[in-house]
């Protein structure tokens, strides 16, 4: 680059030269002087730095590239507030039950590697492990063999809640209950409810429901009644 602004230098002065010599024969040596003035102003104007030019580009650009850095800053900025801390309760099969600290960014997956991940026994296939947490979400992961039950309360995940073991809870159960436990279930007097701990204590523990139709003075009708408020446990 410098080699060519020689050579356009050389060139230029050349042109000069040859200009002014033509109109010192022309019109004499009047012409003389503001030939030279000519030939100076052009060295002068061939000697400004171009360099300048880019100093003063790259100056212009500052402020452009610091004002997308703040855009960047601010963008940053937005992201952490968006994210807020929650408690997570994460209870059932999991190796380090407990309730944990995340984000809301974070999913299901997340809150069950903070507890230490699944445990052997653990049923996970009913989990939505992609769904992202909520404050004050409990996360129950059921063992195998445990029915799973859908939903908790809004907000909460379970394939085997803890609102469905309420319901667990009013129901009776046949190898635990006592005779003034029995007697609330429709039907049942404290001569059945004997019948029914007799029969458990003769034969071993009920395995299922249905069992209780072997007790006598219990047929199909009053299995009926008795099906949706009785469990085997």
């Amino acid at each position: 680059m410098y080699i060519i602004n020689i050579l356009h230098m050389i060139y230029l002065f050349r042109e000069v030269f040859f200009i002014i010599l033509q109109a010192i024969k022309k019109y004499g040596r009047v012409m003389l002087f503001p030939g030279i003035i000519c030939a100076i102003l052009l060295y002068i104007f061939l000697q400004q730095d171009p360099s300048n030019k880019e100093e003063a580009y790259t100056i212009t650009t500052i402020p452009q590239q610091q004002s997308e850095e703040v855009i960047r800053d601010e963008a940053t900025e937005s992201a952490e507030k968006s994210i807020e801390k929650i408690m997570v309760d994460i209870k059932g099969a999991v190796k380090s039950p407990g309730v944990y600290e995340l984000t809301t960014f974070d999913r299901v997956i997340d809150a069950i590697e903070r507890a230490g991940g699944y445990t052997a026994d653990a049923q996970s296939v009913a989990v939505n492990h992609a769904q992202k947490l909520q404050d004050e979400m409990v996360i129950y992961i059921p063992k195998t063999g445990e029915e799973p039950v859908q939903s908790f309360a809004s907000g909460q995940i379970s394939s085997s809640p803890a609102t469905s073991d309420n319901s667990l809870d009013d129901k009776v159960d046949l190898n635990s209950a006592d005779e003034g436990r029995l007697t609330t279930l429709p039907g049942i007097g404290p001569s059945k409810a004997q019948a029914i701990i007799a029969y458990r204590e003769e034969s071993g523990p009920y395995k299922t429901i249905e069992d209780l139709k072997n007790v006598s003075g219990i047929g199909d009708k009053t299995f009926e009644k008795l099906k949706d408020k009785i469990i085997v446990k």
